[in-house]
């Protein structure tokens, strides 16, 4: 069950008997799958972030960013939907550059060329609204909110909440999983309390099993601004491509993977690499 599963680039197998279909970031992916864990499972997963050359337009900050530990947590409340909260990490950013005339430049109290500060986290829901079929791929929604944790003293910060709905589409092939995402997200601008800037957001990824267990992924993810002119600072579009590996055995899956940026504001390079585990932990009535 779990290989045949695998094979066709569905995420999780078997847990006591009961097949769960996929999961809620798929690491290293960023890209959401519309499947989700089934009901009364929940999923946990847990790693790190290293990226280098990683930007902070607002405060000017330009480093070598590691995040750890990246926990996210998923819960299935039924067969359709599950309740998400991704991003609890604590970050260490090891200075390199300060643009001195960054808008909030001055409202970073930190001394020293090291900053640290928990991350912003997000707490989201998704529903799958159309099963997949031999003709028809899969069709969800999700819906997120961002909420400030970091603050703009530590220089991580930007102290906005924000708001993401997507569109997730999934369909497997043989051997090959392909996902899309599109939708909108509502980003607040970080020095004006009266402004936003409404974001297109955008993702692709591909997930191939090339052996029992071992599958390669790769994705393209992002949001693009969608105002005339100059965007809000900290509003700017950024996109990032992603590659890597994952190897599943009973519950647990293990991944690695690499990113580099797009765009002139992302990070030169990345390295992420963690874990997932997936059990049934109540009954559904």
């Amino acid at each position: 069950m779990i290989g045949r599963l695998l094979k066709r680039a569905v995420l999780i197998g078997g847990v006591c008997g009961v097949a769960v279909s996929a999961q809620a970031q798929q690491r290293p992916l960023v890209t959401e799958d519309p499947e989700t864990i089934g009901a009364g499972f929940v999923l946990i997963e847990a790693g790190f972030d290293y990226e280098r050359d990683e930007q902070f337009t607002v405060s000017g900050l330009t480093g070598t960013l590691l995040r750890v530990p990246v926990v996210g947590l998923s819960i299935g409340v039924s067969s359709i939907a599950e309740i998400q909260l991704d991003g609890l990490s604590y970050s260490r950013l090891a200075v390199t550059d300060r643009d001195v005339l960054a808008p909030l430049s001055g409202a970073v109290t930190f001394a020293g060329e090291t900053t640290t500060s928990v991350e912003d986290f997000v707490i989201g829901t998704k529903v799958r609204l159309v099963s997949e079929t031999d003709r028809r791929p899969a069709f969800g929604f999700r819906f997120a909110t961002r909420l400030p944790m970091a603050s703009n003293e530590s220089g991580l910060g930007l102290d906005t909440t924000d708001f993401f709905a997507t569109i997730l589409m999934g369909k497997t092939t043989e051997s090959v999983r392909i996902v899309g995402n599109v939708g909108v997200g509502i980003l607040g601008d970080p020095t004006r309390g009266d402004r936003q800037n409404d974001v297109l957001l955008y993702g692709v990824s591909i997930a191939r099993a090339v052996a029992e267990g071992f599958e390669l992924v790769g994705e393209i993810n992002g949001h693009g601004s969608t105002r005339r002119g100059v965007p809000p600072p900290g509003t700017e579009s950024r996109s990032v491509m992603g590659l890597g590996a994952r190897y599943t055995r009973g519950t647990v899956r293990l991944d690695v993977g690499v990113s580099a940026g797009i765009t002139t504001r992302d990070r030169s390079f990345g390295i992420t690499a963690g874990f997932t585990w997936v059990f049934e932990a109540f009954q559904v009535p």
